[in-house]
């Protein structure tokens, strides 16, 4: 899409949550639409449609890339959540992993992914089609038990010839990097215009900020060099960027983020967007970050605090003169129990 077409939807007051689960839990067989496609792409519509935007973002799992990955490489069922690599992905595991993706079949739930942007594509001409997955670096972090460990060593001058530790994260971060842009493509071929990629470990609590303060080149070696192998292949299809971090950054890793240049760049609560706006370009259009992991909660936020953030931020933002769509810090998720307290939320959330 013409870049002015995010800036046309942020100068024109667009407001929306990131909210499909929500709405996909509204419906009594939730599990169910998760592996079929065609019902996951109408809640996809469902979702747009509730609260009035034309970005058609599909529901996010940030397990869904790990465990697809996993059951292609063989990993029983029953091991998939707590499964980590301890040694480095061999080269037969390596091997296996392009003959599956070749084949091409894809786990139930994965395989329903792409269908539903797919669907979207096909049966919503006035939406802007929109792929979903979870960033390399992200991915790595749920498939290595301690990734911070490797990460630190690195830092501190050390390679994968030295720790094995550092190869383990070095190789996981290169298989699922090959998994994603596998997902990508067919997510592209199925038709999306854009791609919402999550990448919310990228952050001061697994980067060390001393090391990288001090010249260390652990977030280009290990976030930017797999993050910009993904924007190489949406641009050589002419595909946007939506970038995602709801983890607590640091300014230094807010300008790394910026290179890549996204349409759209989402982030967490736990960032002053009017004072971000004088380290991210105004092509890039900023969206959030009201604290939607806390929307459960009438004692963590009521009604009247969101509007109350969200005419702040609407305010800041346009003392800065920067492109901005209020929204949520992260997708919001549908808690047992609480879903009229969240529902609510999100309903005031566009009265603002």
């Amino acid at each position: 899409m013409d870049r002015q077409y995010y800036l046309n939807l942020a100068q024109g007051g667009l407001i929306m949550p990131v909210a499909a689960d929500v709405i996909m839990h509204q419906h009594e067989d939730a599990a169910g639409i998760l592996v079929d496609g065609a019902r996951l792409g109408q809640v996809i519509i469902e979702t747009a449609e509730y609260f009035k935007t034309p970005l058609a973002i599909p529901h996010m799992d940030l397990e869904l890339e790990k465990i697809a990955l996993l059951t292609l490489l063989g990993i029983p069922d029953d091991e998939l959540q707590k499964y980590h690599f301890t040694t480095p992905p061999t080269p037969e595991q390596f091997a296996l992993l392009a003959e599956k993706l070749g084949q091409g079949g894809l786990p139930p739930r994965m395989q329903a992914h792409i269908d539903s942007v797919g669907y979207v594509a096909a049966h919503a001409p006035g939406m802007l089609p929109i792929g979903m997955s979870i960033g390399p670096f992200s991915l790595m972090s749920k498939m290595i038990a301690d990734p911070i460990t490797p990460i630190a060593l690195a830092g501190s001058g050390l390679t994968a010839e030295d720790e094995e530790d550092i190869a383990v994260l070095e190789g996981v971060l290169e298989l699922g990097t090959q998994f994603i842009l596998h997902s990508i493509r067919l997510q592209i071929a199925s038709g999306v215009k854009a791609v919402f990629i999550a990448e919310p470990a990228a952050n001061r609590v697994y980067l060390s900020p001393n090391q990288i303060d001090a010249g260390s080149d652990i977030f280009e070696r290990f976030v930017m060099q797999y993050m910009l192998r993904v924007k190489k292949l949406l641009d050589e299809n002419g595909v946007d960027l939506i970038f995602h971090c709801c983890g607590e950054l640091e300014n230094p890793m807010l300008k790394y983020f910026s290179q890549l240049d996204p349409a759209v760049m989402s982030l967490g609560s736990s960032r002053k967007l009017w004072e971000d706006a004088a380290i991210v370009p105004k092509t890039i259009v900023l969206y959030g970050n009201l604290p939607s992991k806390r929307f459960y909660s009438d004692a963590l936020i009521t009604r009247l605090n969101i509007i109350e953030q969200g005419r702040e931020l609407i305010a800041n933002m346009k003392k800065v003169g920067h492109p901005f769509i209020l929204g949520t810090e992260c997708d919001v998720l549908s808690v047992p129990g609480c879903e009229a307290a969240i529902m609510s939320k999100l309903d005031a959330l566009m009265t603002v």
